[in-house]
């Protein structure tokens, strides 16, 4: 067992325990409106954390424990939703970080058992599930083309996707650059134009912005509050830097099946510029979901465990665990310094912060059906089509039962469950591996 991953990741799951109890972060942003309630003493914790279990227990079995089966990699749905858990439901402090800590250690004992298991295993399941990564990125690189789709209609949709087509082009001809990180970045600026454009017409037409003054007030009061917790949010913020440094940690749904790939290549200038790539999608992904971090923060006092989940790429992009430690502290001390500023500019361009809005729901579809090929692609190189038959079986029954696992955790659930029938069906003679 690896040492520094115990205990980095105990030290890490006692920290975001501590701090749920607290009310100082949380990582389910449904549980925020309720957290004030229960530092106030107008809800029971036992009340406070039967809400969050329900919240979040769907979500740490499909979506966690999922993704991390099928790439070895830690996830934060599957490390942080249950510290919300047992730091909301926990009165005391130091109870609540022991159970943090106890959580993390048994996650990490528990994946190496899974691991050891899997590879005695007569059908592989470790090297086929690797081919659920292949069409991740190529297909995440296509979020500004379907968000400029949504939300400015066809022909902006098609201005924007010959852009990329051409990028795309050029960059694979001429170049040796990651062609999806340049198609991004191609996409997103003819997004944000578009966004501008939309404000500027909308103004000229005597449209104005909503006038939210009579709401700073609340924010300068909350605003009190998260610099008051800010040394503890920013050590948060420099473990889980360190965490993702050291390779354990993959930040989002985004990340985690092109980081498992990356992690797998032995030349480190390749493995470098993968993980480059990743923490470009990364940043994106962060840009997508910043507006509702930064408000849901502004009116409850309570930042999100992850921040704008920047304190990611920084774990990504550092060269070693010290580094990572620091920029991840100050990381989080940027963000939460920057929050009126952000509030105030996504009040001025209403355009940017329904584009963020149109950005994070098009991330949410593309991943569902990247996923969903990359099942296909995995469930195949276990056992062909029978492998795909079964695969096709485990899906469906999903969505006839009104989807009991997440769709997006779907393809990733029926590949672990195609695996193990094939593995059994091995064992009782009826699979020929």
């Amino acid at each position: 067992m690896d040492l520094l991953q115990l205990a980095t990741v105990t030290a890490l799951c006692s920290m975001t325990a501590l701090i749920a109890n607290m009310s100082a972060s949380i990582f389910h942003d449904g549980l925020r409106p309720i957290l004030p309630q229960v530092a106030q003493g107008n809800m029971q914790r036992k009340e406070a954390g039967s809400i969050a279990f329900g919240l979040s227990i769907g979500f740490t079995v499909s979506v966690g424990l999922s993704f991390t089966l099928s790439t070895g990699l830690l996830n934060p749905w599957l490390l942080f939703l249950p510290t919300d858990v047992l730091g909301v439901l926990i009165s005391s402090r130091w109870l609540a970080a022991l159970a943090g800590g106890c959580w993390g250690a048994f996650v990490v004992t528990a994946l190496v058992g899974m691991d050891a298991l899997f590879t005695a295993m007569p059908v592989d399941m470790i090297e086929p599930m690797a081919e659920m990564a292949k069409p991740v990125m190529t297909v995440l690189a296509l979020f500004p083309l379907l968000a400029v789709f949504k939300q400015f209609g066809w022909h902006s949709g098609a201005i924007c996707g010959a852009a990329i087509l051409i990028s795309r082009l050029f960059v694979v001809q001429f170049t040796s650059l990651p062609p999806e990180a340049i198609q991004m970045l191609v996409g997103v600026l003819v997004l944000i134009i578009c966004a501008i454009r939309q404000d500027r017409r909308d103004r000229k037409n005597g449209i104005v912005p909503a006038d939210m003054s009579s709401i700073h007030p609340l924010y300068d009061d909350r605003f009190k509050q998260l610099k008051a917790n800010l040394p503890l949010l920013a050590i948060t913020g420099a473990l889980i830097a360190v965490v993702t440094n050291a390779g354990y940690l993959a930040g989002s749904e985004v990340s985690i099946y092109s980081l498992a790939d990356a992690y797998k290549l032995e030349d480190a200038t390749a493995q470098y510029t993968a993980i480059t790539q990743v923490a470009v999608a990364e940043v994106f992904r962060g840009l997508g979901f910043a507006p509702l971090i930064v408000m849901a923060a502004l009116t409850t006092g309570i930042y999100g465990m992850v921040g704008l989940t920047f304190v990611f790429v920084v774990g990504y992009l550092s060269p070693n665990l010290a580094i990572a430690a620091a920029l991840g502290a100050v990381t989080i001390i940027i963000e939460v310094g920057l929050l009126k500023k952000i509030s105030r500019m996504l009040e001025a361009f209403p355009s940017l912060r329904n584009a963020s809005d149109n950005i994070r729901d098009a991330m949410n579809v593309l991943m569902e059906f990247a996923l969903l090929i990359g099942g296909v692609l995995a469930v195949m190189k276990m056992g062909s089509t029978t492998g795909l038959t079964l695969f096709a079986v485990y899906y469906f029954l999903n969505e006839t039962l009104g989807r009991p696992v997440l769709k997006i955790a779907a393809p990733a659930a029926a590949t672990i469950l195609t695996g193990l029938s094939l593995n059994l069906f091995s064992l009782l003679g009826l699979f020929a591996v």
